[in-house]
């Protein structure tokens, strides 16, 4: 069966993002550290790279490696279409969950009103490459999704936001995931890959 993973960056008091859904805050180091981080990162996990910046970096023929879907929520799925963008990650099956956005927003886009646990089961049953589900944000879906996170592959960012949006945002249910394996940056950031148990 396949994974739902959230692949997310948190800072240190458990933020994905500030109040109005900014992450330019979130430091990366000087010019070496960042571009160290990130091409690591980046070769790690190539599908988690918006289609529209993949060529920039030398990704645009990468293969996905860990997902083939990918499951946001509105706040996750925003930013691109402020920019314009209606297909985000255009090398990935996508859905957002949302009960405000048209369904018709784009072809390669599909929307899911409600019921995000339901959608989430039904990918995991489905067959194929033996590729995982992405789940990469926001915060009130992952807090809605949580009884199905297989995985986290957390980012911290040596930072404190003090208010915005929660990595899980839902009701009290203490959930115990083991650490497989950490990584740490020069930049300060650790990746670290967690199990549930």
């Amino acid at each position: 069966m396949r994974k739902l993973v959230y692949y997310v960056g948190v800072t240190l008091d458990g933020r994905i993002a500030g109040p109005g859904g900014e992450y330019d805050f979130f430091p990366s180091g000087d010019e070496q550290q960042s571009a160290a981080y990130s091409n690591w990162t980046n070769a790690l996990f190539p599908e988690t790279v918006p289609t529209a910046y993949r060529a920039a970096i030398g990704l645009a023929d990468a293969p996905n490696r860990h997902f083939d879907t990918v499951v946001m929520g509105l706040g996750a799925y925003r930013p691109a279409l402020d920019a314009g963008i209606t297909s985000p990650y255009a090398h990935l099956r996508q859905y957002v969950v949302s009960s405000t956005l048209k369904p018709d927003i784009d072809p390669a886009v599909t929307v899911v009103p409600d019921d995000p646990l339901a959608l989430v089961r039904e990918l995991k049953r489905e067959g194929g490459a033996g590729l995982d589900v992405w789940l990469c944000g926001g915060g009130r879906l992952a807090g809605a999704l949580l009884p199905e996170i297989d995985d986290l592959v957390i980012k911290n960012y040596p930072v404190v936001a003090g208010a915005g949006i929660p990595a899980f945002d839902g009701a009290f249910d203490p959930t115990v995931f083991d650490v497989a394996e950490r990584t740490a940056f020069p930049n300060g950031v650790t990746l670290t890959h967690l199990t549930r148990r």
